[in-house]
């Protein structure tokens, strides 16, 4: 029996419309695929269907390397989960902080309209959700030891819905961390300033801006079907297309397209690019297909080399930084003893 719920925990994000890839998405994903398919690229009803359906996108290397890593994934999430801080743990720390720095009487937007309450907390969420992912995911690209991790997601040369879980337990760890930090924060200063009137407008629990984004076809942004907006949508929102792109091996589209549901954040930092074709992208870290590239070992194993190797190499540059200025005082002080 203990094995049969072992197995439910596994595979229940399949069946929980909080999570990305609830079969409910992905079967309104398949729908969106089919229509555009055949409305916009003119394929008949048997063409889209092994077009969506690739046995070489998902019977390739890179596709059997994300189904190992979603399985081991999962049971690393299972056992390290109770040991993170949960939103509940750092909304009541931020809560009784605000109550120390007391810049504002607790309540006092108590009187506002429960409907406005509950609509600007729904938004507040997800802008400071989605945000904050931007930021992380631009921090993973851009300093050396969080992209040793982040490249584990990078390395997959085909994309499929399972490709999101394609990532190092530790980043796992750190995108944990800023939900939770992102979802305590917005509890704690709405319970603060509103009272008990703060709620959530959601649809199946899940946040009702989240649940947009869902059904819209999130989960084809890690696929091969390469739908794409319009170029004004485009600035607001991350068409599939543009994310694929965020995947590609070509240098002019590095460090591009780091949104998770807006583009706005890429369009106000300078990251933004509007999406292309994708059948002319080749996705990946190298473009490579080898075994070797979608191992256990060079997922899992070789990040963490990596990370040792480059601590270890600033550890000895700021060894000889510190031994230079010790040796430049030095002499500093001999010259003034002679003097």
């Amino acid at each position: 029996m203990w094995f049969l719920d072992f197995f439910s925990n596994i595979f229940e994000h399949f069946s929980d419309p909080k999570k990305r890839i609830f079969l409910g998405y992905i079967f309104i994903s398949i729908g969106i695929a089919f229509f555009w398919l055949i409305l916009q690229k003119k394929l008949s009803l048997r063409q889209a269907f092994w077009k969506i359906f690739d046995k070489k996108v998902f019977f390739s290397k890179s596709s059997k390397s994300d189904y190992s890593v979603f399985i081991i994934n999962r049971i690393f999430t299972l056992f390290i989960s109770p040991l993170l801080l949960t939103q509940m743990a750092i909304a009541t720390i931020i809560f009784h902080l605000l109550h120390k720095i007391d810049l504002f009487n607790a309540s006092v937007f108590s009187n506002f309209s429960k409907v406005w309450i509950v609509l600007l907390f729904t938004v507040f969420v997800f802008i400071l959700d989605d945000i904050t992912k931007y930021f992380v995911h631009r921090w993973m690209h851009k300093w050396p030891i969080l992209w040793s991790l982040h490249k584990v997601h990078h390395s997959a040369t085909k994309l499929t819905p399972l490709t999101i879980y394609r990532t190092h337990p530790l980043e796992g760890i750190v995108f944990s961390l800023r939900g939770a930090f992102t979802q305590g924060t917005s509890i704690s200063i709405f319970v603060y300033l509103f009272g008990n009137s703060v709620d959530l407008i959601t649809i199946l629990g899940v946040n009702i801006i989240v649940f947009t984004f869902n059904i819209a076809g999130s989960n084809l942004r890690h696929s091969h079907i390469g739908i794409r907006y319009w170029t004004w949508l485009e600035y607001i929102f991350i068409s599939p297309a543009q994310h694929q792109l965020h995947h590609s091996i070509a240098e002019a589209h590095h460090n591009k397209n780091f949104g998770a549901s807006l583009a706005l954040w890429d369009w106000l930092f300078g990251s933004l690019h509007h999406s292309t074709e994708i059948e002319s992208l080749t996705l990946g870290v190298d473009g490579s297909e080898n075994e070797r590239s979608h191992s256990l070992h060079t997922l899992y194993i070789k990040p963490l080399g990596e990370i040792i190797f480059y601590s270890v190499e600033k550890l000895k540059i700021l060894k000889i930084s510190i031994c230079q200025f010790g040796i430049r005082i030095q002499n500093k002080f001999y010259a003034l003893v002679k003097q």
